[in-house]
């Protein structure tokens, strides 16, 4: 069969690369071991978060599946942060799994030129040094130009939990061993990272009067701006706490524990710690907090967070028994860790291609990183660019100054990984700009541009525009000091007439005060009222991005040579090298490039270019 693009693996990355190749205009093969597990979430069954929550709106921009699927499926609602301003704060929805993967099968079923495949990918077909196509177990052989590799943990995946062990990507599936086989055999950079899963527990035994709730937020924002309602019945989390003698229990069993026996030696999600790993490396903490997080509408299955294990079950019972309200808490799953292979992204250029096998991208666990969202925005760059591979069209580099998808993959090809990858706001360094309520404004253009936008997006792109006209004229109205104290506006004489944007930088202005009646969408109105807050630090920025840009336009060459660069030290030759950077910008992000190194880097590029 002919194709333009394959994507390997039916998860989240794997789903958005699909989607996103085909919106392009290539003809999509989505290839899954089982595709009634297509979509299904492996782990947390929830969608955003810190950082997590922008790239959901990113990618929703570009028309991907992530963000409706999670309003599809959302049964709890919570904004992160709250208190704190806007540019960090984090969309959070609780998702019923089985919903959820529903969701994410029934819109790929409805996208044009995308085809579900179902069987094992057991080796890649290479002509001339690049991608022609994969060979399935049965020996049946697709073709196509390009191919995305999107396998998750089931990479020569292993599972762990106490003495056992077995192979598979997930409880109950299994590995994607011969791939693996092969993909080490094509020497390329290759290491094993790890994640775990905590045990699931059987809501009908837990005593819910002596936990505390944690209700799904009254205001009612959704993932989407496409969808406009809350779609499904809001159900309560549950938030309790470990103590000493949960404690107690995990320290009686970490010699039977593949982390601390040794058997797993790969490093896991920092942020994300097993609970073994908590207790070991804070041991001086009285507890930490487990949030119970219902499964679904139909299921008593619920989720406790913070409870990653691969202790023995006999270990995991104990514990759990002692923490208050699971005194006689049923495990309906027990926990466990998976460990499994990645490359190196830093083999990746910014378009998450290989140019080691051209046509070749990868997506996802593959690249390093952890998480759903984090997996789902590598989805999306790579099944953009595959199908730009494919079909001879525009490419897309991401620019972290516009994007978090973009300080993603700016942070995985240039630093590498030494433990999984996950989106901290924190790791923006223009913060302020990258906010989740506007993503839809930064992006939206750049996705229409692309040919990634369906109809119903590029209408509503359009009624957005007009909008934001609109607004852009009410706010240009000036207005006196003297006519927003008469509105009650808590704002002192100085005689100065301003914009009305002008004035909402001013403590305790609000468009009330201003005269401002809009009919239009609210979040609309409450996106340009932060813009025109933040603008005068925005404007402060924007010479930082004018020199980031300014760099990322200084081309290296792919075949510089920085060994043979003088006043470069071996560090920073073996950085430099690993990273392969394209541009000078690149090259000034890698850690430990000192200012004068990238005086010599620049003079030596010049020197050839001349």
């Amino acid at each position: 069969m002919q194709f333009d693009v394959i994507v390997i693996g039916g998860g989240h990355a794997g789903t958005e690369a699909a989607a996103a190749a085909a919106r392009r205009g290539a003809r999509t093969a989505l290839l899954s071991f089982d595709l009634s597990k297509v979509g299904a979430m492996s782990c947390n069954p929830a969608i955003g978060g810190l950082g997590k929550g922008h790239l959901v709106r990113e990618v929703d921009a570009f028309d991907g599946l992530i963000a409706r699927a999670a309003d599809a499926a959302a049964i709890h609602y919570r904004m992160l942060n709250r208190s704190k301003g806007t540019a960090v704060q984090g969309p959070r929805v609780q998702a019923d799994r089985t919903r959820y993967a529903a969701a994410i099968q029934s819109m790929l079923a409805a996208q044009p030129g995308l085809t579900l495949v179902a069987g094992e990918a057991e080796a890649l077909v290479l002509a001339g040094g690049q991608i022609a196509g994969v060979t399935l177990a049965d020996g049946t052989t697709l073709s196509a130009r390009a191919v995305v590799i999107a396998t998750g943990t089931f990479l020569g995946g292993r599972i762990f939990r106490g003495e056992e062990r077995e192979t598979g990507g997930r409880i109950g599936e299994a590995s994607a061993t011969r791939l693996a086989e092969q993909m080490r055999a094509l020497a390329l950079p290759m290491a094993r990272l790890k994640t775990g899963t905590p045990p699931r527990l059987d809501g009908r035994s837990i005593d819910w009067a002596r936990i505390e709730q944690q209700p799904s937020d009254a205001e009612p924002w959704t993932m989407s701006p496409l969808t406009r309602e809350r779609l499904l019945p809001q159900l309560h989390c549950g938030i309790t706490r470990t103590n000493a003698a949960t404690h107690d229990a995990i320290r009686s069993g970490l010699d039977r524990s593949p982390l601390f026996s040794g058997a797993i030696d790969a490093q896991g999600p920092r942020y994300c710690p097993s609970i073994e790993d908590k207790i070991h490396r804070f041991g001086d903490r009285d507890g930490h907090q487990i949030f119970l997080e219902p499964e679904g509408l139909d299921t008593h299955l619920i989720y406790p967070n913070g409870m990653s294990t691969s202790l023995p079950v006999d270990i995991q019972v104990a514990m759990v028994k002692s923490i208050p309200g699971l005194g006689r808490a049923e495990i309906v799953t027990p926990g466990y860790a998976v460990e499994y292979d990645h490359v190196d992204p830093r083999a990746l250029n910014a378009m998450l291609g290989l140019p080691q096998i051209p046509g070749i991208f990868c997506a996802g666990q593959i690249n390093g990183t952890t998480g759903y969202e984090e997996a789902a925005g590598q989805g999306l760059a790579a099944g953009i660019n595959a199908a730009a591979h494919a079909c001879d069209l525009a490419p897309w580099v991401l620019d972290r100054a516009t994007s978090y998808l973009g300080v993603m993959i700016d942070d995985l090809v240039l630093q590498g990984v030494t433990e999984p990858y996950r989106m901290l706001t924190a790791r923006a360094e223009f913060r302020l700009r990258l906010r989740a309520d506007n993503a839809e404004t930064r992006l939206g253009p750049i996705g229409a541009e692309l040919g990634c936008l369906g109809a119903d997006r590029l209408e509503r792109l359009a009624r957005r525009q007009e909008a934001r006209d609109r607004l852009d004229a009410m706010f240009s109205i000036t207005l006196t000091s003297t006519q927003l104290q008469a509105n009650g506006a808590p704002v002192g004489q100085d005689g100065a007439r301003r914009p009305s944007r002008e004035w909402l930088r001013f403590p305790g202005v609000e468009t009330g005060h201003l005269g401002i009646a809009w009919d239009g969408d609210p979040a609309m109105l409450a996106e340009f009222v932060e813009d025109a807050r933040y603008a005068p630090y925005l404007e402060r920025q924007e010479a930082e991005v004018a020199a980031l840009r300014g760099n990322d336009n200084v081309r290296l060459g792919d075949d510089l040579d920085f060994a043979a660069i003088p006043g470069l030290s071996n560090e920073m030759i073996e950085r430099l090298s690993s990273a392969r950077p394209e541009t000078l910008g690149a090259a000034s992000r890698i850690r430990g490039i000192t200012p004068a190194a990238l005086s010599a880097i620049l003079l030596q590029a010049r020197k050839r270019a001349a």
